[in-house]
């Protein structure tokens, strides 16, 4: 019986292996970078060990550091999450070889399954079906479209979709870039891309005693580049398809059976529209998913790992799924700008819905898995995801209502978000119906999904409610004489001004007066102002051709950190950047600047100075969070300046380079995939 557990790994994960390990009376231990020193998962733990560093590479992916701090907190068992070195059978060996208990399947399990490669031969060869893999430096057009994939990938990093047999090369180049950054192995195949599959996974748990439960399915198909952001429990396709269930659950054995496999593990299937699947690949850990699966069995699956691991025998049957659940993964990134990754301080982040953490949620409610405290700061180091949200209801009408009304409402203030397309989705008709193919986000259009749930008008009564409670807080700073109202003049004068810069862009002027009965606005759609303090303001909405004039009261509250300005109200969440009233010409940068939107390192260059180049066309590579993002051109013009070479590291907002602007050619806006200034 164990008595000590070391989690190896970070965040969310290892707070949640903390909870469970805490509950079953184990001490817990840690273990955490530079960049991690001030996280939960280390105040949480009984015991926490430094490791030294902050790039992953010199952390988290140490297995030797990680095995000798095992050793020297005096854990009997290594739990590695996922993600990081949580597949990796070497390490496994490293941890058994020292005498500790590996919570996951045997390493030798853990190499079968790791190459995608040899996992499918040995799956086709147990009965799975299986797609048909393709030699990259072979693939026809006929064959197109084929989906890259890195034979010791996961999360979607080094995978590529081709549909141009032009592009073939350049992307499988791509693919190995990705693919040895992320797992140190560059190998990857090609296999035939199914444009409208349902990605569908089966929960498997296998004990020692020859015993595998098939828990449940899992619909994944919800995904931004090849990476889930939705995932449900039952999936919508295997509820409607009769006999469907029974033949995943039976696959999912038979892989689990054909490796002797132990312990929690994830056997991945692509499925048509009429039942078909094919075999993709078998997580040999703990999915990001998992409490999907725990909310409707009730089961607490790092307690299970645990258990098996100890050697204790499952039931001969697992227990029956009841209800529904969904997961929506709250990502620091822009949806509408090739979810380019943010970074940033998250000064708030909280949901008032939220019924427990990391725990099966038993009667219907929010759970609420994050790694994330308020002050929090998200670095380009690791992965960006800042919660898990799961709602769990009788029914998944009622768990899809659950779930987007807690994302809507949510406080979170900081960086750019993906919260208002997940609720977008969650609304969306074509989901609540059950069609929720993997290209659901290029059917009904990515841009009208990434759209704020604020409206253009919601906006301005935003701007309005932070220029009020800014009018209030600097009055009560002192700034006027005592018994003076707020923004006084006592002479005829212009109306006070505060300009404020919205996400998309947008700058919004508001005109505010003040007077013996309180301030008002000049706003053409009709704001009459109830009550203003320094944080809420109570506004009254004229409806638009209402002769009556009738109002509709929203309350704004708003937040300041520096110049953003985080408002919410009914009418949707906003964040604005306020102006300064005067700027510095020296601090303005030249027309067509590139600016990095995120940390990173510049891997590699598509042009030259000098060089002519189109809207739109790549100018140079920026590799961070172990991912490229493609630098393009702003407009079409003269590449001018090219300041960073190759290999150099940069910090967000650093400029990149320099396209002067051809006045001839057409301006239109920056393409999704830079930041331009």
């Amino acid at each position: 019986m164990l008595t000590s557990v070391l989690v190896a790994n970070r965040g969310e994960i290892a707070r949640r292996v903390i909870a469970t390990a805490r509950r079953m009376d184990l001490t817990t231990v840690a273990v955490y970078s530079d960049a991690d020193a001030g996280s939960r998962h280390v105040t949480e733990a009984d015991v926490a060990v430094h490791l030294p560093g902050t790039a992953a590479a010199d952390t988290y992916l140490r297995g030797d550091r990680l095995v000798r701090a095992a050793q020297v907190a005096g854990a009997e068992a290594v739990h590695p999450g996922y993600g990081f070195l949580a597949e990796s059978a070497e390490f496994a060996r490293e941890v058994q070889a020292v005498g500790l208990c590996w919570l996951g399947p045997a390493p030798d399990t853990i190499e079968r399954m790791g190459s995608k490669v040899e996992a499918k031969k040995l799956m086709a060869d147990a009965g799975v079906p299986v797609l048909t893999e393709l030699d990259p430096t072979d693939v026809t057009p006929q064959q197109l479209p084929v989906v890259v994939k890195a034979s010791a990938g996961g999360g979607g990093r080094g995978m590529r979709v081709v549909h141009d047999a032009a592009h073939l090369e350049a992307e499988i180049a791509a693919a190995r870039r990705e693919a040895r950054s992320a797992f140190g192995d560059a190998t990857v195949f090609c296999e035939r891309y199914l444009t409208t599959g349902h990605h569908v996974e089966v929960q498997v748990l296998a004990d020692q005693h020859g015993t595998v439960w098939a828990l449940g399915e899992r619909e994944c198909s919800i995904q931004r580049r090849h990476q889930k952001i939705i995932e449900e429990a039952p999936s919508p396709l295997v509820e409607r398809i009769p006999g469907l269930r029974e033949r995943l659950f039976e696959a999912a054995r038979l892989a689990a059976k054909a490796v002797g496999y132990e312990g929690a593990g994830t056997v991945e299937f692509l499925a048509d529209e009429h039942g078909a699947f094919y075999f993709l690949e078998m997580n040999t850990r703990l999915q990001v998913e998992h409490p999907v699966t725990e909310c409707n069995t009730g089961l607490d699956l790092v307690r299970e790992q645990i258990h098996i691991a100890e050697g204790n025998a499952l039931a001969a049957e697992p227990p029956q799924p009841r209800g529904h659940a969904v997961e929506a993964r709250l990502y620091a990134e822009d949806p509408a700008r090739d979810w380019q990754p943010h970074t940033g301080r998250v000064h708030r982040l909280h949901l008032s819905e939220a019924d427990g953490e990391f725990t099966p949620v038993a009667a219907p409610g929010i759970r609420l898995d994050s790694g994330v405290h308020d002050g929090f700061v998200v670095t380009p180091h690791y992965d960006p995801m800042l919660a898990k949200v799961i709602a769990y209801a009788e029914t998944r009408h009622e768990a899809l209502r659950m779930l987007s009304a807690s994302l809507a409402r949510a406080t979170i203030h900081g960086p750019v978000t993906n919260r208002d397309l997940l609720v977008r989705v969650l609304r969306h008709p074509a989901f609540h119906s059950g069609d929720t193919d993997t290209a659901f986000l290029n059917t009904h259009d990515l841009a009208r999904l990434a759209q704020p749930l604020a409206e253009e008008h919601a906006t301005r009564v935003a701007a309005a409610a932070a220029a009020l409670t800014a009018a209030v807080d600097r009055h009560h700073a002192g700034v006027s004489p005592p018994g003076v109202p707020i923004a006084w003049r006592n002479l005829p004068a212009e109306p006070r001004q505060r300009t404020f810069i919205d996400r998309g862009g947008t700058e919004i002027t508001v005109s505010y007066w003040g007077g013996r009965d309180g301030l008002r606005v000049s706003e053409p759609g009709g704001i009459r102002v109830a009550s203003v303090s320094s944080q809420q303001a109570d506004l009254d909405l004229e409806s638009d051709g209402d002769s009556d004039r009738t109002c509709v009261r929203v309350t704004c509250t708003v937040h300041r950190y520096g110049d953003l300005v985080c408002v919410d109200s009914p009418l949707g969440p906003v964040t604005l950047t306020e102006q300064p009233r005067f700027t510095d010409p020296t601090q303005q940068l030249p027309t067509g600047s590139l600016l990095a939107p995120m940390p990173g390192t510049v891997t590699r260059h598509a042009a030259e100075v000098g060089q002519r180049l189109e809207r739109g066309q790549p100018v140079l590579w920026l590799e961070a969070m172990k991912m490229e993002h493609t630098i393009a051109a702003p407009a079409t013009g003269v590449l001018t300046e090219l300041p960073v070479a190759t290999g150099q590291p940069v910090d967000v907002n650093q400029v990149l380079a320099v396209v002067q602007p051809d006045p001839a050619a057409a301006t239109d806006p920056s393409p999704d995939s830079e930041e331009s200034a």
